[in-house]
């Protein structure tokens, strides 16, 4: 990992009593030099990580009677048709790396494996397109570790795996399968077996096979079935098959089934339930877990009420279920809960009133929105100095936003649409340096918009430029809907790069501050369906990042400001139903927008003329 150019010095060869060699990370090119098969006493040789180097011939691997550990991630061996003989010249290795390494074909027959001491293989990423149970590293009984993962291998195992007695770690996963691998072989030597992670397409074979092997694995510890095309009900014997495994991974499937009531007694740490259709209650939750994911199913009826028994907690995904009732009390107990959503479910009442030392000192994520909850902006975000994300939107919630709102010094996204609030926006709003998407449209909100807007240095090119950014995580894919260029988008990941100001659908009057234009780096600016008056800020385009702009349903008069025809970003302008006049600016980006009919962006305006509007200005 240092920054050394050129070829491999071929001079290391002479080193003739080394016996550790890692040049891994380096950014050499050329060809790996012959010369290192001259080290005869070497017995760690990593020159992986440089991508611009290639070898013809590795020969010279022979020579090297003692070497354990090879690594060769990133060199190209395309030239190399018979790359498995050569490593099976060299009996001493326990560990070799070839990921990444453009390899062709591991259907190679070897009659006499010397490998008798290999115990890590990995071949991820390369070019095999072939049938899995040709390749030839299924005759390595000592193997412990292999990853085979993202090739394009395919067809049944037949009994490929009977003698891999040792094998700890199969990963075969990746979406490169032209064709499914199919489960069709000889499992049940794997004994030791602790890791299996496995393909999208893996279920084309015969499941019956497959799960009667896997209800005798007791000692697994990590199960990977993700993403499996997995469509049957849970077996009555898995959670008692897995009751000791740490980390269960079945997202993405079509499962469905229920939690087991005795999952309190698991020790498992993190299961994935996510994104399957699974029913029935919640029950207590492993003492042990750090993540619970059981987003995305079909759960019902309330949570158990002593969550604190998980004191390990750390994330919580409960969204797009149909879990009703209230949030236990128990939640403010959770001390190290730094991820929690339960967004699109059905509850109700009001949020816990947690207290100092508890839920709020360590909330980063708080998603709650599309329920029924209700009740006043909860005190205790107050104190909340590491939150991040907080989303309350499409619920009940009333009174008005405090002031100590602009102590969430932390705060990046915020969102309280579609609530009952009411009152002024509080001026300490603009105190939160990091803010870089607030929505508070829908509300009942009043007066004038805060006049410090430049405070919002997020929102400005200075500051992105600089590297601040939102950390969004997966979760946010399917549930966070913003209405951006007249219509519903998910934004999901991509959200970190929205930069997003949305006070639309209040009672809010008085004019907007000359200093929103300050907020280059906006790309949604909403402010439609208020009381707002005066003129359109004059400065507007120096906001050149915006594509969204929608100034429509408020009492807006004068002149539209030229500088609008400098938005070469903007694909969606909506200036209707304002007091407007004057000569309508045009420009190249202005011109395109909203082809099929571009009057609709400046309709219920009557004193504006020139085109789109078929009215023309007065020379004078």
């Amino acid at each position: 990992m240092n920054c050394f150019t050129g070829h491999i010095p071929s001079f290391f060869g002479s080193m003739k009593n080394l016996r550790d060699l890692n040049l891994f990370g380096i950014a050499f090119s050329g060809e790996v030099p012959p010369q290192l098969g001259n080290l005869s006493q070497l017995q760690y040789l990593d020159i992986g990580g440089s991508y611009y180097t290639f070898s013809a011939d590795i020969t010279w691997l022979k020579n090297l009677p003692m070497l354990q550990y090879l690594g060769m991630t990133g060199i190209d061996l395309s030239r190399i048709s018979d790359w498995p003989h050569m490593i099976n010249s060299s009996p001493s290795l326990k560990v070799v790396d070839l990921l990444l390494c453009s390899l062709e074909s591991a259907n190679q027959s070897i009659s006499y494996v010397n490998l008798t001491k290999l115990e890590r293989l990995d071949l991820s990423d390369n070019g095999f397109d072939h049938e899995i149970a040709s390749c030839w590293f299924w005759k390595l009984k000592s193997l412990k570790y292999l990853y085979v993962s993202s090739n394009k291998l395919f067809g049944p195992f037949h009994d490929a795996l009977e003698n891999m007695a040792s094998l700890r770690v199969l990963d075969l996963s990746g979406d490169d399968h032209k064709e499914p691998i199919v489960m069709k072989g000889n499992f049940k030597n794997l004994y030791s077996l602790e890791i299996l992670h496995i393909t999208e397409d893996w279920m084309a074979g015969d499941i019956a096979v497959f799960l009667e092997w896997l209800q005798r694995q007791l000692e697994i510890v990590v199960l990977d079935l993700s993403k499996s095309g997995l469509t049957d009900k849970i077996p009555h014997w898995f959670w008692h098959t897995f009751s000791h495994a740490t980390d269960i991974d079945i997202s993405d499937n079509k499962l469905s089934g229920s939690l087991s009531a005795n999952l309190a007694d698991m020790v498992v740490d993190a299961p994935h339930l996510g994104s399957n259709r699974l029913t029935g209650p919640v029950p207590p939750l492993p003492r042990n877990i750090s993540v619970f994911d059981i987003s995305k199913n079909f759960f019902l009826g309330t949570l158990p009420p002593d969550l604190d028994e998980a004191q390990n907690l750390r994330a919580s995904l409960m969204y797009s279920n149909q879990i009703d009732g209230t949030i236990p009390r128990s939640l403010c107990k959770l001390k190290l809960l730094t991820d929690f959503d339960l967004s699109s479910n059905l509850f109700e009442g009001e949020i816990p009133p947690c207290v100092e030392n508890e839920f709020g000192q360590s909330i980063m994520f708080l998603l709650l929105s599309n329920n029924s909850l209700s009740g006043e902006f909860p005190t205790f975000l107050h104190r909340s100095s590491y939150i991040e994300f907080l989303d309350l939107a499409w619920n009940n919630f009333f009174g008005r936003l405090p002031a100590g709102i602009g102590n969430m010094s932390e705060l990046q996204f915020l969102r309280l649409s579609r609530n009952a609030f009411s009152g002024n926006i509080p001026d300490e709003i603009t105190n939160l340096n990091y803010l870089r998407y607030l929505d508070l449209s829908g509300n009942n909100l009043s007066g004038v918009i805060p006049r410090h807007l430049s405070n919002l240095t997020a929102m400005t090119r200075t500051l992105k430029l600089n590297g601040i950014d939102v950390n969004i995580t997966g979760q946010f894919e399917d549930i966070i809907s913003i209405i951006s260029k007249g219509q519903k988008l998910n934004y999901g990941n991509g959200l970190k790069y929205l930069v997003c100001f949305d006070l639309s659908g209040n009672s809010l009057s008085g004019e907007i501050p000359s200093g929103i234009t300050c907020l280059d780096a906006l790309i949604n600016l909403n402010v439609s369906s208020n009381y707002l008056g005066g003129n359109i800020p004059n400065k507007i385009g120096a906001m050149w990042s915006l594509e969204y702009l929608d100034l429509s349903k408020n009492k807006f008069f004068g002149e539209i400001p030229s500088s609008l025809s400098n938005l070469t970003s903007l694909s969606y302008l909506n200036l209707s139903y304002n007091n407007l006049s004057g000569r309508i600016p045009s420009g190249w980006q202005l011109d395109t927008l909203n082809a099929d009919n571009p009057s609709v962006m400046y309709i219920g305006n009557s004193g504006l003329c020139g085109p789109p509007l078929p009215n023309t200005c007065s020379k004078t």
